[in-house]
């Protein structure tokens, strides 16, 4: 039997890889001779780094960069397997997380780190960059990560602006100049994972949606409007790329729209870049089960999760999908009409969080036990409909 384990890391709790290798363990205490193939995947957010290194023996590689605020932090990114596709998540350098909360002010946060973890990239040999832009800090519409890349911006009086650029001074930029640029982009093939679809600017944009979680005012997020659409202005004027009214172009406080005006980026669904980068359509060949999960399976994971997209892709081979959830909410029962066609549960009991964790593995493992068993009993099924036994 070929058992395909794809499923996403429990947020702060474990890896991929780690809760595929879980539940892997408890299918071999019933099913010893299964083939079990450990796809780890992700959606585009946290952990996708971790989970496209993981699912193709790729490596891990760390660099001091420019923070949200200027600091110097030092961020990860990771290759995969194949040598030449680096995989980011921008939270990295630029992540909400790195602000401590009473600093929190996208007038002043840059993306220029996350400009240089593309830069590194390109050094070290990518012919290929995927980029997860989820849990940022910033609404610089990539500004501070296009300087980090060449870009120059200049004043009214032709001076070159020193600063980092930031969501507060982008009403100071009275050119673009893209001379610097670095000219390698032009051989890049840059996927960004973005699975919003906000414009850049207006009542669904990027300062008014997602600025205030990030620390705006009311009166800042005017301001941060405001600028946002003067730069989309100025980049249409200098570059001829329109992305006001670009979908996801407000994605991450404007980055979805500079990767794409700067770096010739494709803004696409997370799991849709996940799913071709692990290749995952391939695992499923000759497969007889997709086993696929979250930390908390809810109606929800029917779109643009993890669960989703395996699904999917199941669906082109025939494969029946289970997915394992660390919790079921009452709606989860709604996955059924999007391809998934069983739920597990790794909590067999009612318990806390905080007990969820610290045995997370015993329940993964106990969570594969219960479903080989179930998968036996619908082979005696069989064989007795069959009438085989």
């Amino acid at each position: 039997m070929k058992i395909v384990i794809a499923t996403d890391s429990f947020k702060e709790n474990m890896t991929s890889l780690e809760v595929a290798t879980a539940i892997e363990k408890g299918i071999r205490e019933v099913i010893p001779d299964a083939t079990c193939i450990k796809v780890p995947m992700a959606d585009g957010g946290e952990g996708t780094v971790q989970a496209l290194v993981d699912a193709t023996s790729g490596r891990i590689v760390t660099k001091t960069v420019v923070g949200p605020l200027g600091e110097r932090v030092e961020a990860r990114y990771g290759f995969l397997g194949d040598g030449h596709s680096a995989v980011i998540e921008m939270a990295e350098a630029s992540g909400l997380p790195l602000v401590p909360k009473a600093k929190r002010d996208p007038l002043r946060t840059t993306t220029y780190g996350t400009g240089q973890l593309i830069l590194d990239a390109l050094d070290s040999g990518a012919t290929e960059i995927i980029i997860g832009i989820g849990g940022s800090s910033t609404n610089d519409c990539g500004s501070g990560m296009a300087q980090a890349l060449g870009v120059r911006y200049l004043d009214k009086n032709g001076v070159e602006l020193s600063q980092y650029a930031s969501g507060g001074m982008l009403d100071q930029i009275a050119e673009i100049d893209t001379s610097g640029l670095d000219s390698r982009l032009r051989d890049v093939r840059i996927q960004v994972a973005c699975d919003v679809d906000n414009p850049l600017c207006g009542e669904r944009g990027a300062s008014a949606v997602f600025g205030p979680q990030k620390g705006a005012t009311p009166e800042m997020v005017k301001t941060l409007d405001s600028n946002l659409g003067y730069f989309a202005d100025l980049i249409r004027s200098s570059l001829g790329i329109d992305v006001r009214e670009l979908k996801g172009a407000g994605a991450s406080g404007g980055l979805g729209a500079g990767l794409v005006a700067f770096c010739g980026a494709t803004l696409k669904s997370g799991i849709d870049i996940v799913v071709e980068a692990t290749g995952l359509e391939q695992a499923l060949q000759g497969a007889h089960l997709a086993i696929t999960g979250e930390g908390k399976v809810d109606f929800q994971t029917a779109f643009g999760k993890t669960p989703s997209g395996v699904a999917r892709a199941a669906k082109k081979t025939n494969t029946p999908v289970v997915a394992i959830g660390g919790a079921l909410a009452d709606d989860a029962r709604g996955v059924f009409q999007h391809g998934i066609d069983g739920l597990e549960s790794a909590a067999a009991r009612d318990m806390s969080l905080e007990e969820a964790i610290r045995n997370s593995r015993m329940h993964l493992q106990f969570a594969g036990e219960r479903l080989a068993r179930l998968l036996l009993i619908g082979r005696r099924i069989e064989r007795k409909l069959s009438g085989r036994e």
